[in-house]
C-alpha cells in the first residue's frame, strides 16, 4: 500500500496501481520466476550462518545496560538501529489504532509505525473510518484540511476505479485488501516537541477474488513522519513518501485468489513498539 507524497495523500491516492491480466482465469496463479537453485542454495548458507551467529550473540549477552544501549564505542550509534529495544507494548486503542506511546524518541518510534498501518488501512477508502482514524493520529490542527482535502482525493470514482463499490467497500465474492507492515523505524531528528521519523514498510494492496482485475499486490516503500507532542500524545504534522529500499524478489509461487482472501481474513495484525 503507498500513502501520497505530501500531507495530502495519505492512504495511497497517488500511488495506486492497477494491474489487469494477461489472460482471463485466476491471476493469482501466475507462472513463477525462473528458477535460480544457486542463489536459493547460497541464501540458505548464509541464512544458517547468520542464525549461528545471533544464536551465539545471545548466549553470550550480558546483563541490560541502558546507559550503552543506544550507542556503542565512542559514542557511535549502533550497527543495528532498528532492532526491538524490548520495551513493553502500548496496551490502550483509541479509534482502533494504538495509542499511549511515550514522550520520548522511543514513543514518537512506536506511534509512527503504529500510524503507517492505520493510513495503509481499509479504513482509508470510507469516509465514515477515515474521519475516525484521522481524529485519532492527525494533529488537531491539521485533521480540517486533510479531511477536506482526502474527500476530494478518495471519491466514489476513485473507489470504482480500484474495483471497489462506491462507498469503499469490496464487491460481493471479493476481498479488498490494503495492509502496510512496518519493517523498521529510524529517528532522523528529535526534541521535546518535535521528532521526525522514517518507517521502512512492506505494503500489500488489491483486491482477492476469483477474475479480479486487480489482483493483490506487494510494494516496499519508506515514510517519513513529522510527529509532534500534543494532548499528552504524539500527531502526525507532516508525512512524505518515497519507494524503496526494495530487495530483490524471491521465487515464491503466487496463492491462488482463495488462498489469499483466507490469509487475510485469519491474520490479525500487530501493535508495533520500538
Amino acid at each position: 500500500m503507498s500513502l501520497g507524497d505530501d500531507q495530502e495523500g495519505y492512504g495511497g491516492a497517488g500511488q495506486t496501481r492497477t494491474r489487469y491480466p494477461d489472460r482471463p482465469g485466476d491471476v493469482y496463479g501466475g507462472a513463477r520466476r525462473s528458477p535460480r537453485s544457486s542463489s536459493r542454495s547460497l541464501v540458505t548458507v548464509v541464512g544458517v550462518i547468520v542464525l549461528l551467529i545471533a544464536a551465539i550473540a545471545f548466549a553470550n549477552r550480558g546483563g541490560d545496560d541502558s546507559s550503552s544501549s543506544a550507542k556503542g564505542a565512542g559514542g557511535q550509534p549502533k550497527a543495528t538501529p532498528t532492532s526491538a529495544s524490548g520495551a513493553t507494548p502500548v496496551q490502550s486503542r483509541t479509534g482502533g489504532v494504538p495509542t499511549g506511546f511515550a514522550h520520548d524518541a522511543q514513543g514518537a518510534q512506536s506511534a509512527a509505525a503504529n500510524y503507517a498501518v492505520a493510513l495503509g488501512s481499509t479504513d482509508m477508502f470510507a469516509k465514515t473510518t477515515r474521519d475516525t482514524l484521522l481524529q485519532t493520529i492527525i494533529s488537531p490542527s491539521r485533521v480540517a484540511g486533510l479531511e477536506a482535502a482526502l474527500d476530494k482525493a478518495y471519491t466514489p470514482e476513485f473507489n470504482e476505479a480500484l474495483g471497489l463499490n462506491r462507498d469503499g467497500s469490496a464487491p460481493a465474492g471479493y476481498t479488498f485488501v490494503s495492509r502496510t507492515s512496518p519493517i523498521g523505524t529510524k529517528v532522523t531528528q528529535t526534541s521535546a516537541a518535535v521528532t521526525t521519523v522514517d518507517v521502512w514498510c512492506g505494503g500489500l494492496l488489491g483486491l482477492a477474488g476469483e477474475n479480479s482485475t486487480n489482483p493483490v499486490t506487494s510494494s516496499w516503500f519508506t515514510i517519513t513522519m513529522k510527529l509532534e507532542w500534543t494532548s499528552n500524545s504524539w500527531k502526525i504534522v507532516t508525512h512524505s513518501q518515497k519507494d524503496g529500499p526494495s530487495p530483490v524478489p524471491g521465487d515464491d509461487k503466487a496463492s491462488s485468489a482463495d488462498e489469499m482472501a483466507k490469509a487475510v481474513e485469519e491474520y490479525g495484525g500487530f501493535t508495533y513498539a520500538r
